[in-house]
């Protein structure tokens, strides 16, 4: 399954469209916030996509929630924009939560900054800034082996951050 990561677009619907349309083969968009009328004209324009997505503290008057749990391909992740974590201070207590909850990987936007680490035995990972810097990641999870890989970009000559995850 390979899944698009943005977070931040903060206005700019063309990046992400832009993005989409040159990874057409995704099969899932996740959106972490800042930006949810982006996101929302984003599911209009690929229908084919599943989509998942979480408010920021950007987003005033949003219906979507300041964190979800999401299970895809046998792994739990947790979706938030990160400010409710005090992510620009670091990212301590979003790890915390993530180990003390069972999370496989844990995805946050909110500093701008592309980030994709593993703590705790749980992938980290934040896109960065679709909006400001043209940053997002791609995540691509091999059902049949269990390996997962992060791709930061356009940063993309960085190798992927690969995990793999069993039962």
């Amino acid at each position: 399954m390979k899944i698009l990561i943005f977070s931040d677009s903060h206005g700019d619907l063309d990046a992400m469209r832009a993005i989409t349309r040159k990874n057409r083969r995704a099969d899932a968009i996740i959106f972490c916030g800042d930006g949810v009328r982006d996101f929302n004209q984003l599911r209009g324009l690929f229908p084919d996509k599943e989509y998942f997505g979480v408010t920021g503290n950007c987003d005033w008057y949003s219906d979507y929630p300041a964190y979800d749990e999401i299970e895809l391909c046998g792994l739990r992740i947790f979706l938030t924009h990160g400010h409710m974590f005090g992510v620009k201070n670091g990212i301590s207590r979003i790890v915390d939560m993530g180990r003390n909850n069972g999370f496989n990987i844990i995805i946050f936007g909110h500093t701008h900054q592309q980030l994709t680490t593993v703590e705790g035995g749980m992938m980290i990972i934040n896109p960065g800034s679709v909006g400001y810097h043209n940053e997002y990641v791609i995540l691509d999870i091999n059902e049949d082996t269990g390996e997962v890989a992060a791709t930061e970009y356009p940063r993309s000559d960085i190798p992927p951050l690969k995990m793999r995850f069993s039962d």
